[in-house]
């Protein structure tokens, strides 16, 4: 199947009837009978690669569910988009660009082409500049404007600039350089910068800027913030701009006019998209935390998923069993969320990255046709690290209407043993999901002597699904493959629902009437031809701010 070939319609293919077949006839089997019925459940329906070990067994799922979403992924053609998306082919087809995030963790050996070129020799030619840039700053031999060395490194960004660095950072402070502070600012809300430099020395303080155009509007907002910032703790010398500001862009003429060392500018390319970016360029911030070595061991992890994400059979393929039994639940269970809830306080932003990950790839309605899909896409993915989560919204999980099902992630070590809490930590961890998955049946709650009033409220119905996900430890190759895992089941669902998962059209027309109306806001006597609410709304805050009349 070409990249530009519509692919089958979802209900046309063969497997989709017979999953909504069987989907009739499995879907009041509760998992307490499936694990009675096959006592090897527990061992038997496990996956485990490249140091992850998935057991999916508490998943409201029979072998013939597993086979027929097998048949469905091959016939949607998930092979051929698989190879197309590794070989460089245009796969982002309303963009015309291909999508190579993949070759931004390929060794220097490797062999990718884009449009005739092979980028390997580019890709490692950016890893080699920002190397020597991480380890100049991590030594202290590149100094500011006084001579003095950086202590305080900013990020500036928004999206998948930003989102990727701050969860890399915090889940890999463990190895990250102690005598250097590190700030994320994406908000384009000034609290954002004003609190994230309150204590900073501007003498100590480089930012990195990250904007492939440099024209991102929150971005350059805070980027100009923080040049008057710097400017006024280092006495206004202009000079200064290039000793605390580098770039990572592709646009030389802004950044020289912004007054950065185009020498000092990092760039990437079309063919990565932000939410696949934080393993190019963009990740200069989490280089100059972990260092060199530590980064190519993420990139290395990355790697591993790649390679068995292309070459595993599908039935025993991480990320294309994750991706399929997402499907299965959000077009046959009619679930609409996803939890995901990492028992590591490491991991505690992973989950608002991956709200951008599988949200803004997947929450598409239009299929690669150009016509309107009839099946759910894109649930809604959400999370927090427990055990916090276990006393806040778990309740909804165990007893709510709503189907949630959720991943759980786990580790055997603790980067940080301290007595029991590891054990503890992960005891937690295999009984939310034995909790889920089997409940606590009203017989059970009355031998226990509770009165028949009470018991309603003490049932728990169980057959909840749940994902149980463990590594070794959380180092910086073990997160590679965690964000790698997600990665490729969000283009594998993707691939299902004949969707486009690397675009995001729908992020346009907000920031454009943003910019109009931020200009409304500002004028001494606008035209508004908005509706009356926005109309009248523009004039509310224009009086408040005493422009009004």
């Amino acid at each position: 199947m070409s990249t530009t070939d519509a692919p089958i319609a979802l209900r046309d293919r063969p497997a989709y009837p017979a999953l909504e077949d069987h989907y009739a006839r499995v879907r009041a089997l509760h998992l307490r009978e499936l694990f009675a019925e096959d006592p090897e459940r527990g061992t038997r329906l496990t996956l485990e690669a490249e140091g992850l070990f998935l057991d999916f067994s508490k998943n409201r799922v029979t072998d013939e569910t597993l086979r027929l979403l097998v048949e469905l992924a091959e016939q949607s053609g998930l092979r051929e988009r698989i190879d197309a998306m590794f070989s460089g082919e245009h796969i982002n087809v309303t963009e015309d660009r291909a999508v190579l995030h993949v070759a931004l963790r390929a060794p220097s050996t490797a062999s990718i082409t884009v449009d005739g070129t092979d980028v390997a020799g580019e890709v490692h030619a950016v890893l080699d500049r920002m190397a020597r840039f991480s380890d100049a700053v991590r030594s202290g031999e590149w100094t500011g404007h006084t001579g003095r060395r950086i202590r305080n490194v900013v990020n500036i960004g928004i999206g998948g600039s930003d989102l990727g660095p701050v969860m890399a950072y915090e889940a890999l402070r463990h190895y990250s350089a102690r005598e250097l502070t590190f700030r994320f600012v994406s908000n384009v809300d000034g609290t954002d910068f004003v609190e994230a430099t309150r204590d900073l020395d501007a003498a100590e303080t480089l930012f990195i800027v990250a904007s492939k155009t440099f024209t991102t509007l929150e971005t350059m907002t805070n980027a100009r913030t923080a040049r008057e910032w710097a400017l006024a703790g280092l006495g206004g010398d202009e000079s200064a701009i290039a000793k605390h500001f580098v770039a990572v862009s592709t646009n030389a003429e802004k950044v020289s006019a912004f007054g950065i060392d185009t020498d000092n500018m990092f760039g990437f390319w079309d063919w990565v998209g932000g939410r696949y970016s934080m393993d190019s360029a963009v990740g200069l911030s989490t280089m100059i935390a972990i260092g060199p070595d530590g980064f190519r061991e993420l990139l290395a992890g990355f790697h591993a998923i790649d390679e068995h994400f292309r070459t595993a059979p599908f039935d025993r393929n991480l990320p294309v069993l994750l991706g399929l039994l997402t499907v299965w639940y959000a077009d046959f269970f009619g679930a609409e969320t996803v939890a995901v809830l990492p028992y590591d306080q490491y991991l505690k932003r992973f989950p608002a990255y991956l709200q951008q990950l599988t949200m803004e790839s997947n929450g598409k309605s239009v299929t690669l046709a150009g016509e309107r899909v009839d099946y759910e896409t894109g649930p809604i993915f959400w999370g927090e690290p427990g055990t916090n989560g276990q006393h806040s919204f778990y309740q909804l999980i165990h007893q709510g209407t709503r189907l949630v099902p959720c991943d759980f992630i786990g580790f055997a070590h603790s980067l940080n043993p301290v007595g029991e809490h590891h054990d503890l930590l992960m005891a937690n961890v295999l009984a939310q999901a034995e909790a889920l998955a089997f409940g606590k049946a009203a017989e059970e709650v009355r031998r226990e002597g509770t009165p028949d009033w009470l018991v309603p409220h003490r049932v728990f119905e169980g057959n909840r699904p749940s994902n149980v996900l463990l590594a070794d430890r959380l180092t910086p190759a073990t997160l590679g493959k965690l964000v790698a895992l997600y990665e490729h089941s969000v283009f594998t669902q993707g691939v299902v629902w004949s969707i486009n998962p690397f675009d995001q059209w729908g992020v346009e027309l907000g920031k454009a009437l943003a910019t109009r109306i931020a200009d409304e806001l500002r004028s001494d006597a606008p035209d508004l031809k908005h509706d009356s609410s926005t109309n009248a709304l523009i004039e509310r805050y224009r009086a408040a701010v005493g422009r009004g009349g």
